[in-house]
């Protein structure tokens, strides 16, 4: 069974509960630096947070013959970009010895 997901708004509620500011000035603090991430990636740049991982924009080759799975028409696909993370030492470690067992 798939893990719950963690949104924006849970994150958000979490920093209020640990730290007690505003509401509305996390929310502005997220949004803010979710945007700062957005454009340093539109502008190339690679996003290194030490401890948890790398972000960067890989550029996919563009494809003549590809095929759509869903109904099996034959289309081009033309280069484009698409975001790569790499996890960091320390979130590999962390994360290390979860397992399905219950």
């Amino acid at each position: 069974m798939a893990a719950k997901k963690f949104t924006k708004a849970d994150i958000i509620d979490a920093l209020y509960e640990k730290t007690g500011m505003n509401r509305t000035e996390i929310r502005s603090a997220v949004d803010l630096f979710i945007d700062e991430m957005k454009e340093a990636l539109m502008r190339r740049q690679v996003i290194e947070l030490r401890g948890f991982g790398t972000f960067e924009v890989k550029v996919r080759k563009a494809r003549p013959r590809a095929r759509n799975p869903r109904t099996g028409e034959s289309i081009v696909i033309r280069s484009h970009g698409a975001v790569a993370f790499r996890s960091g030492r320390e979130l590999k470690q962390a994360v290390w010895a979860i397992n399905d067992d219950k």
